[in-house]
């Protein structure tokens, strides 16, 4: 058996998400490369569905019948071959995608741009790796194979003393016509973001031509709203991508690849990478629409009709639209290693400095949404944990907690002092109660507007305003009605943290602003919805338990059963098991008590 072997079409599977991971429609240079012609803007030269197009299961059968043979790039035959490689004593490296954060001494936790060593790739889902003396399971999709594999992992080139390279090093030893193993190495990294760029717009296409051309015929079947959920603004990635791979391939130096000038390309389209950030915004949404859509088999029939005239692989269309999420994290890596084989005295190393730097900012601000829309469903399930909640939604006006604790707030006009837990979220600080007995019972109380307010640093001793004695205390003065909220902590540590939190609320306010950060409300919705059906189960809220005591319970010593790509709601992350509110507030506040 080969990568190159051609597979069988399999027979339709009526479930509605595949498990193959989407790692293999990007497969890295080192192992297979394809070659195809850039796409232009002409029309598909393919057999297309017709308007006509009869049940879904006799066009399925039609074409499963007429015998089509293609390959499957990247699939069974990449993963044989990694485990080939292993088996043989090679070391294989990989590059975190995106960070895999994880409670689980059974799996591998570890951030965007960690190197990692596979030692076993035999689940396609989850590989084994080592990072230094950590070994565990990990997410196959939230890495890409290193482009250089031979490369170890310090950096590149070595050092000697007096700063300059060591000539025993790359920057003497030749290989080919002349050329340095660095430049052999740049060679490489140019050929993959080449290759894979040609193999992206292909994909592009496939979805664009072989997805939404075909929906867009069936009105009775998908509305305008509806597919704009699905596929969110993808047309406009495809458009600006294309444009992007002809900016590249004008750089390309087909001759000697290693002297191609590429970074200004990234420079130049900095600004329209931000697409992405509306994808991934909406790509939750699109989940859940595919989700709720291929519950009813000829919205299975039609899909997988669509991928098989299009001859596109065994993968399903959940999966395909998680790929442009994935190829914008996985620039920053490229260019990071584009950077390391590039000499700083050749043309392209400023603008490949500059790129790396203005792709780092671009995915950190797709990575920043992506952890807001997890966050979401904590906060809806730790709304639906409050005893006699009153108002609008916390999900309303509020998307971040920034910190909680115990206060001890003070009120006119006897100065009366009551001890509270606050959460601190963006615009808001809400105020509860606990139960005299059951202390992990929390009755909803009040809340403070914190777009009103400013914030009082407020000196040890007798206060003039509420006269009473006070330490370790601060106020918020409403700058409208002049109402002044007085608060004591325990310890002079707590109250800093507590000034520096509110510090933190304003500027996750204006960062928001400025990058146009929100919440949808089909998200917001879904939020709660999601709370109030766990909320139903009939599991005593007296059963939730201390974080620390979250990390005491008993880890799975086998294979983790949950699927990375199985239901994808959270950009590509792992389906994780159901967690209790404290476990997930005390992972949301950045301060430790």
């Amino acid at each position: 058996i080969t990568s190159s072997v051609a597979f069988d079409i399999l027979p339709l599977k009526l479930h509605p998400f595949s498990q193959s991971t989407p790692t293999g429609l990007d497969c890295v240079g080192w192992k297979r490369r394809i070659s195809s012609p850039v796409i232009t803007d002409g029309a598909l030269d393919k057999t297309a569905l017709t308007d006509d197009v009869g049940s879904e299961e006799d066009l399925y059968e039609d074409f499963r019948s007429s015998n089509h043979r293609y390959g499957h790039p990247g699939g069974g035959g990449e993963q044989l071959a990694i485990n080939e490689l292993i088996s043989d004593g090679s070391v294989v490296y990989a590059e975190a995608l995106w960070d895999h954060v994880t409670m689980d001494d059974q799996e591998l936790g570890f951030k965007a741009g960690d190197v990692i060593e596979v030692m076993d790739a035999t689940n396609k889902e989850w590989w084994w790796g080592r990072i230094l003396d950590s070994e565990g399971w990990f997410p196959a999709s939230f890495v890409r194979l290193r482009v250089n594999q031979d490369e170890p992992l310090e950096d590149y080139p070595l050092k000697v003393e007096g700063g300059k390279e060591d000539e025993s090093s790359s920057g003497t030893r030749r290989f080919g016509m002349g050329q340095t193993t660095k430049d052999q190495m740049r060679t490489n990294v140019i050929n993959e973001i080449i290759s894979t760029e040609r193999d992206y717009i292909k994909h592009l296409k496939d979805i664009c031509e072989g997805y939404i051309k075909q929906c867009r015929k069936r009105a009775d079947m998908f509305t305008e709203e509806q597919l704009k959920t699905i596929f969110g603004n993808i047309e406009d990635i495809y458009r600006c991508q294309k444009k992007f791979v002809k900016a590249l391939e004008k750089k390309f130096n087909k001759d000697h690849p290693h002297l191609s000038e590429v970074g200004s390309c990234f420079l130049e389209y900095q600004t329209e990478f931000q697409i992405y950030s509306e994808y991934c915004n909406n790509h939750p949404n699109a989940c859940m629409e595919l989700s709720r859509l291929t519950k009813v088999n000829k919205y299975v029939y039609f899909f997988e009709a669509c991928r098989l005239l299009q001859k596109m692989i065994d993968i399903s269309l959940d999966g395909f639209l998680l790929t442009p999420v994935q190829k914008i994290c996985k620039y920053p890596l490229q260019l990071a290693e584009l950077l390391k084989y590039t000499n700083p005295q050749h043309r392209d190393f400023k603008d490949v400095e500059a790129a790396l730097n203005a792709m780092k900012n671009v995915a950190r601000l797709i990575n920043e949404r992506k952890r807001r829309l997890e966050n979401i469903d904590k906060i809806a399930q730790w709304q639906s944990s409050i005893e006699d909640w009153e108002g609008e939604d916390v999900l309303v006006r509020s998307s971040e907690l920034i910190y909680s604790g115990e206060l001890t707030k003070i009120s006119h006009p006897q100065a009366k002092s009551q001890q509270r837990m606050f959460f601190l979220f963006d615009h808001q600080l809400v105020c509860c109660k606990k139960d005299l007995l059951r202390r992990d019972i929390l009755y909803y109380k009040s809340r403070i507007n914190m777009d009103d307010m400013e914030i009082l640093d407020v000196e040890d001793g007798k206060d003039k305003d509420f006269n009473i004695s006070v330490k370790n205390a601060f106020k918020l003065h409403c700058r409208d009605t002049e109402e002044v909220h007085l608060f004591c902590a325990k310890k002079p540590e707590q109250k800093q943290r507590w000034l520096k939190a509110f510090e933190n609320e304003r500027r996750q306010v204006q960062l928001d602003q400025e990058t146009g950060f929100s919440i949808t409300e089909v998200q917001k919705k879904q939020a709660m919805l999601n709370a109030s059906k766990q909320q139903h189960t009939g599991k005593p809220k007296a059963v939730t338990r201390p974080y620390y005591d979250f990390l005491m319970r008993q880890k799975h010593p086998t294979l983790p059963t949950t699927l990375p790509q199985q239901q994808v709601f959270m950009l590509a992350e792992p389906k994780r098991k159901p967690s209790n509110f404290w476990q997930n507030i005390s992972r949301l506040t950045p301060f430790r008590k």
